[in-house]
């Protein structure tokens, strides 16, 4: 069968197709897709074996990506920590491996990549790249039950002492929440010798998905000390992104904001938390999701053809004068070299 592609911004089908397919995520929605369009310029397409005009019967969401650093390819889907291919099947799997595969030399594409969670396609089309940890917990319990898995010593007591000394919390989408959880980004990033994303991808996914866009704020005294965002799709929820003051992390704002978050998601009929990705280099942040009672997995990317190119998501590793730079450059250069680099990384 002929692979056909379709805008996922402006057909209708795919909207409708991510709504009811068990395995979609908030990565394969349109608001994401376009949050990515928006921001980033990236073209968004998605291969169908479904003729125009036909109900939808599969389909895979990508972003063409044109960079001079990182070259002309198809991501599936970037920055999104996992976009599992919706095709049923698993000789619908191969079949989309090899014309997948096909399409790279008619569209001039450098790679192809794919981020699924439990893709069964060929591997003599897509052979395995870079893999992480991805982590989960089942929200199906009681809030005892919940708050016993806890770590004792390093979430439970921590989160105790949080609610005794009244840190304030606050939570939406709002532009003030915005700015709260950018200013703690900033600083974050700093301290990682990192670039900030632009604050323009924090404002459209905020104006896209609207309230399945969530910040939660902690604060002492009026001063925000940690916040997270999170996305929702279904009752399944996403932690994509925290930050913090490290002057103020005695006062345990994150593990307090993660129980908030557990608390709350579990009261709005979620059954899901997801973690997120992890590098598996990173020990201390795959021992604190762990402490959650989470369950953990194996996440690996596929890319065709295998060989890796050299990623700007990579420059500060290859060169680390270059994130010492970037962790005292004036704040506004700060965030005008993250929406270039972004650009590039996908």
């Amino acid at each position: 069968m002929p692979l056909h592609s379709l805008d996922p911004i402006t057909d209708r089908r795919w909207e409708e197709f991510v709504a009811i397919h068990p395995n979609s995520s908030v990565f394969h929605r349109r608001e994401w897709l376009k949050s990515l369009s928006d921001t980033y310029g990236y073209r968004p397409l998605v291969f169908t074996h479904s003729p125009p005009q036909t109900a939808l019967t599969d389909g895979i969401p990508f972003c063409e990506v044109k960079s001079w650093i990182t070259g002309k390819r198809l991501v599936s889907l970037p920055f999104s920590d996992h976009s599992e291919p919706l095709v049923g099947e698993a000789e619908n799997e191969g079949e989309f491996a090899t014309e997948l595969a096909a399409n790279m030399q008619k569209m001039h594409l450098q790679y192809i990549e794919l981020r699924p969670l439990c893709w069964q396609g060929p591997t003599s089309f897509f052979t395995p790249d870079q893999s992480y940890w991805i982590h989960k917990l089942d929200l199906r319990k009681s809030k005892e039950e919940l708050f016993n898995n806890l770590h004792k010593s390093s979430l439970q007591r921590r989160i105790r002492k949080a609610e005794r000394d009244h840190l304030e919390y606050e939570r939406g989408f709002s532009a003030n929440l915005i700015d709260d959880f950018c200013g703690l980004l900033l600083l974050t990033r700093r301290r990682h010798h990192l670039l900030p994303q632009p604050r323009l991808w924090f404002e459209n996914l905020a104006k896209n998905l609207k309230s399945d866009f969530q910040i939660r704020v902690a604060r002492k005294d009026g001063k925000s000390i940690a916040a997270i965002v999170t996305l929702r799709h279904g009752n399944k929820i996403v932690y994509k992104y925290g930050c913090s003051d490290e002057q103020y992390h005695h006062l345990a704002g994150m593990p307090f904001l993660f129980w908030r978050l557990i608390e709350e998601s579990r009261d709005e009929q979620a059954v899901e938390l997801d973690f997120g990705r992890t590098d598996l280099e990173n020990e201390g942040l795959t021992r604190f999701k762990d402490q959650f009672g989470t369950v953990r997995s194996r996440l690996t990317y596929l890319r065709h053809p295998g060989v890796r190119r050299k990623s700007a998501s990579s420059i500060h590793t290859q060169f680390p004068v270059a994130g010492q730079i970037f962790s005292v450059l004036p704040e506004a250069i700060c965030w005008r070299l993250g929406g270039l680099l972004y650009r590039h990384m996908g």
